[in-house]
């Protein structure tokens, strides 16, 4: 009897190894056949609306992957540096807190040395100061922006054009063949539809990134605003 069990739990043992190989070599099969049809589908959609999508999505990804890498640099810990320049006021004055504004990266900090540059003229001067140039720090942060944008809506219109065209393609193959059976038009619809998924899965792509960016920037920016408030309330106290 434990002889006929061993033999069975060898046997299922085998059988369940072989059945999971056989469904690791079908995934490996199905993963290399999908960028295979991936490919072979590119290259039906033709090179003349596929090569410009294709275009569009490799400069909205790299402006996409710019912008992500300097908002991530520009993002600096507010509380900390008020905290620090707060203590520098405090204990070396003006040029102590403009020390430690130099020694700090991010746009945050570049606003309060102009701040804290035209705190000699008042408050007033410096917050005038403050608001300027968050201006320009914020301009700075949308920098390129509205290439994405220009892109993202780029891409889904060259798809369209690009169905246009095949549609008007499949029309003269029946106007030439005086047929109007499918494989008459075959061709043409598939080049139309090829280039309208295309051209919507770079928009998703680029959309996704977008709206990560104009996040990140959102966030940044209420930072900015709540740091500059907070640095003329330092400059109030230390001038009293």
């Amino acid at each position: 009897m434990k002889k006929v069990v061993n033999v069975l739990s060898v046997t299922g043992f085998m059988f369940f190894g072989a059945i999971q190989s056989t469904f690791a070599q079908e995934a490996a099969a199905e993963s290399k056949t999908f960028h295979q049809e991936l490919k072979q589908r590119f290259i039906e959609g033709g090179p003349e609306f596929m090569g410009i999508v294709l275009v569009a999505l490799i400069l909205g990804l790299a402006i996409a992957i710019e912008r992500i890498i300097y908002l991530n640099m520009a993002t600096t810990n507010t509380k900390k540096l008020v905290a620090n320049v707060d203590e520098a006021l405090s204990s070396g004055g003006v040029e102590a807190a403009k020390e430690v504004c130099r020694n700090s990266k991010g746009p945050v900090a570049s606003i309060f040395y102009q701040g804290l540059d035209r705190v000699d003229e008042g408050v007033e001067a410096a917050e005038k100061a403050v608001v300027s140039y968050g201006g320009v720090q914020m301009g700075l942060l949308e920098k390129n922006i509205s290439w994405l944008s220009l892109f993202i809506a780029l891409a889904p219109m060259l798809g369209f054009m690009g169905t246009v065209i095949g549609m008007i393609q499949a029309f003269d193959m029946i106007a030439v063949a005086n047929d109007i059976s499918p494989g008459v038009v075959a061709v043409g619809i598939k080049v139309a539809l090829l280039t309208t998924v295309f051209g919507l899965i770079v928009a998703i792509i680029l959309q996704i990134f977008y709206n990560y960016i104009v996040s990140k920037i959102d966030s940044i920016v209420n930072n900015m605003e709540d740091a500059s408030i907070q640095l003329i309330d330092l400059l109030v106290k230390y001038k009293k």
